[in-house]
């Protein structure tokens, strides 16, 4: 009895030191996003984020670094710190979050629970979009990851819908995928202005690889009409996008 006492205080003497590390090294993560800040860049975010309080300013690429650094040491540990809403403050603390998460080895059912801890903390376009492009594992499995992001695109809220409309822009636009994305696509009715910019960016990328498929979607009209001519605008200006193709898809407009 005494030794499985012993074992047991070993035991929690482990996690508490682990605990006790892991608060000091995301104490230091916090200081080290704080000594990262630009202000310049600060005012330069804020005027692009709209409504997004607490930005300090550190640039994408340093972000990165930081939660790789995270993701390899105790990705784990990171995410569990981050179930409580008081350590991720900052908007840069948000985008860590999520990339961690991108960055982590995991299985698909411990990434797909943390996604569903994560998404309904992210609150801008910034943050959504830079983590969806950073989940290549989706592109792995893509029969569980489709199901998943379906569900957020018909989810109700602004940023899981624009969390799953992306995350099919980014790993989804593809042959099998392209019917799958316009029946999501016409089912869409929430009013939030970047879940309908999220849909109308993904149907022009998808015009991009399968113009004639994608003009035949936007013939039939199934999008209400602010997206579908969005849609049609972004589409037109692409690059990639060839000038008659253009011409027939401004004849396309709802007035």
């Amino acid at each position: 009895m005494k030794k499985d006492n012993q074992i047991k205080d070993k035991e929690n003497n482990r996690k508490i030191q682990k605990r006790d590390n892991w608060i000091m090294r995301k104490d230091q993560i916090r200081k080290q996003l704080e000594q990262e800040a630009e202000a310049d860049y600060r005012e330069f975010q804020a005027k692009l984020l709209p409504g997004v309080a607490n930005i300090l300013g550190v640039r994408l690429p340093k972000l990165r670094e930081i939660a790789k650094q995270a993701a390899k040491q105790d990705a784990r540990e990171y995410l569990e710190q981050m179930r409580d809403g008081s350590n991720h403050v900052y908007y840069e603390e948000k985008m860590l979050f999520g990339l961690v998460l991108g960055y982590a080895e995991m299985e698909f059912d411990g990434r797909r629970n943390w996604l569903d801890v994560f998404v309904p903390v992210i609150d801008n376009w910034s943050v959504c979009d830079s983590c969806c492009v950073t989940y290549k594992w989706m592109r792995r499995q893509p029969d569980d990851w489709w199901e998943y992001v379906r569900h957020w695109a018909l989810s109700d809220t602004e940023f899981g819908i624009r969390f799953g409309l992306v995350s099919m822009l980014d790993h989804f636009v593809d042959e099998a995928h392209l019917e799958p994305i316009f029946a999501v696509c016409s089912q869409i009715r929430h009013p939030g202005y970047y879940a309908k910019m999220a849909q109308a960016w993904l149907v022009s990328m998808c015009f991009v690889q399968f113009p004639e498929q994608t003009y035949q979607f936007l013939q039939e009209g199934r999008m209400e009409d602010f997206t579908h001519n969005k849609s049609i605008q972004k589409t037109c200006e692409s690059y990639r996008v060839a000038k008659e193709w253009k011409t027939k898809l401004r004849s396309l407009r709802k007035s």
